[in-house]
């Protein structure tokens, strides 16, 4: 017989990202880093046999947004708000004919464009506006305004609503995303070089950046007022084997304006303030957690430093580990239901204890995974996740 809950989903959460024990370890499923994909989704509906239409809640990832019966079929205890539409992109796609097939076009408000051709997974970047650009040529882009206040209209109410008033822990959709979107406008390869050749061209994009998002979240959070419990940004710092550049150059130049963007959320809200960056990032959480970020996800534990038992013991005194449920790369996909169940426990034995810890898959939930494991990955998580 499996425990009684004595806590609501807002309450779990809340104690968990406080260090504290609750009934059960809280559920994640359903944001930007935490979701699931359009085909895996409709697999598991069919399986679960439901009958629901499919709602994109992110179309560059593909991702699907999670009805409520689904959410509640798995013990989920998030629900998420998003400026504007759910997505930012509604309407904004457009098709057209190339090298002979369809394709699906999305310029974003920076200029970028992600592409999908027809009957594709993801989109991806086709078009990099600031490839060619000079310093000089940054003050004739037309960067968008983030605090303009359409975005925010009928904040405060979503979120109650997506919270049932007080019942849901309430997470934003990732933002803040000031490194990489250098990249996204530059292009990877040239951004790489620039961090070492031409630096000041890197900070004076990142600078955009940084006040692009200190405009937006100033409008965001003043609109939803304590609503939110989760804020949620992110850069991936770190592939597979360690950090994606020399981490000398994040902190001459991308750390301080990382840790000024966080002291300016922290200055709005109480809400904790979660960071996502995927690979091995244990070179960078000390830096992290001097940020003043309170969560860490996807905590990809398939790469070598990110040993569950190892980061539960040397950082999760001070930071909350939110992620990690499973190797998503080698198990979780390929793997029968009894090997995920039984990985699935052994994360959750080494990350609960103590509290500081949310469980979700590692990243999002990605096309071809088996029903079937998807069951299993949440089932087991719920099972393990009680405190005696």
């Amino acid at each position: 017989m499996m425990p009684e809950e004595t806590m609501t989903s807002r309450e779990r959460v809340l104690a968990a990202i406080n260090h504290r024990e609750a009934d059960r370890v809280p559920i994640d499923l359903g944001g930007f880093q935490t979701g699931i994909h359009r085909d895996a989704y409709a697999d598991l509906v069919a399986h679960l046999g439901l009958s629901e239409p499919l709602e994109i809640r992110d179309p560059v990832q593909q991702l699907a947004a999670p009805s409520e019966e689904v959410l509640r079929r798995f013990h989920v205890d998030t629900r998420y708000v998003f400026a504007g539409a759910a997505s930012g992109y509604e309407g904004a796609i457009e098709q057209n004919e190339r090298d002979g097939r369809l394709w699906h076009d999305l310029e974003d408000e920076f200029g970028v464009v992600w592409s999908m051709p027809d009957g594709g997974k993801y989109m991806d970047i086709s078009r990099h506006p600031l490839a060619e650009a000079t310093i000089a040529d940054l003050e004739h882009h037309p960067w968008p305004d983030g605090s303009d206040p359409a975005r925010f209209q009928g904040l405060r109410l979503r979120a109650s609503e997506a919270g049932l008033g007080g019942q849901y822990a309430v997470c934003t959709g990732i933002g803040g995303v000031i490194y990489e979107y250098g990249w996204y406008l530059r292009g990877l390869e040239r951004w790489l070089v620039d961090l070492v050749e031409n630096p000041d061209f890197c900070a004076a994009v990142l600078d955009r950046m940084l006040a692009y998002w200190t405009d937006f979240y100033t409008g965001f959070l003043g609109a939803a007022g304590n609503a939110i419990d989760v804020v949620m940004i992110g850069d991936d710092l770190a592939g597979q084997y360690g950090p994606l550049f020399s981490p000398r150059i994040y902190r001459e130049i991308v750390q301080p304006r990382h840790a000024s963007l966080v002291r300016h959320i922290r200055g709005l809200t109480d809400a904790k303030v979660w960071y996502h960056t995927c690979g091995d990032c244990v070179e960078y959480i000390d830096d992290l957690i001097d940020n003043g970020v309170d969560i860490l996800n996807p905590v990809q534990i398939s790469t070598e430093g990110m040993v569950p038992a190892e980061l539960k013991k040397r950082f999760g005194h001070r930071i909350v580990f939110w992620g990690g449920g499973i190797d998503s790369q080698h198990v979780l996909p390929f793997a029968d239901p009894g090997k995920v169940r039984a990985q699935v426990k052994a994360n959750v034995e080494a990350f609960k204890p103590g509290g500081g810890y949310v469980f979700n898959n590692v990243h999002n939930i990605q096309a071809g995974v088996p029903a079937e494991n998807i069951v299993a990955l949440h089932e087991a998580a719920y099972e393990a996740g009680f405190y005696e």
